[in-house]
């Protein structure tokens, strides 16, 4: 059984136990129960109506929140040529081809948060999979992490791209911020990451889409979401 804490049990008594909250109200109690030295992550979780052994049902993308995640995201693209020359000219931090991902499979370096690769280079980091697979770290078409536009990819990175991905029990979970954030930034963000998840709902889906929807920051307990507000 998980320990918690004085500090996080004293903070739970202020979360009503069975109240689905407003979301403007969520995030607002969410703020004011933050007592860290640090600014917190603030993050969504979503239970879903899906039956994650149906493959149409294995949710899987990303999108640019409106107002970024708060976090600086180091971008490495794998690419060649032109494609090289561009992911420099748009600020990538690092550019590479076969010499990059010998460093990263030999000297296991992983200063990057973001791997962007062009389509003819798939091959090569497949060899790779084993390693970038399990960090998250595998560019993916679905998630527009492969592709030949790596000046927009690099873009929305850098501006707050978040993917999001059905577990094993059909949640999703996602980053929508910092507590830092203004309340109206956070509540555009939530609505922004909920919003797509809604509009990917897979046509097989029978019966209620959304069982639940709450926000909980790095350190605090989970606040419950009415699902009507959005």
């Amino acid at each position: 059984m998980k320990h918690r804490g004085k500090n996080y049990k004293s903070v739970k008594e202020k979360i009503e136990k069975n109240k689905s909250y407003e979301k403007t109200e969520a995030i607002n109690l969410l703020k004011s129960i933050s007592n860290t030295k640090f600014d917190e992550t603030v993050e969504v979780h979503m239970n879903l109506n899906l039956d994650v052994k149906k493959a149409d049902q294995q949710l899987r993308g990303a999108l640019v929140l409106p107002n970024g995640t708060g976090k600086t995201v180091r971008v490495l693209v794998v690419a060649k040529g032109d494609f090289a020359k561009a992911a420099k000219n748009a600020g990538a931090d690092y550019v590479g081809d076969l010499d990059i991902l010998e460093k990263i499979e030999k000297e296991n370096w992983f200063d990057f948060d973001m791997m962007i690769a062009t389509p003819d280079m798939m091959p090569a980091l497949g060899k790779l999979g084993k390693i970038l697979g399990p960090k998250g770290l595998m560019p993916n078409p679905k998630t527009g992490t492969v592709t030949t536009n790596v000046e927009k990819a690099i873009l929305d990175a850098k501006s707050g791209r978040v993917e999001y991905r059905t577990d094993s029990y059909g949640n999703i979970h996602g980053v929508v911020g910092k507590v830092s954030f203004k309340t109206e930034d956070l509540v555009e963000n939530l609505d922004a990451f909920v919003k797509t998840i809604l509009r990917v709902k897979p046509s097989t889906v029978k019966g209620t889409y959304v069982k639940s929807i709450s926000i909980s920051s790095t350190m605090s307990p989970s606040i419950k979401l009415d699902i009507n507000n959005f």
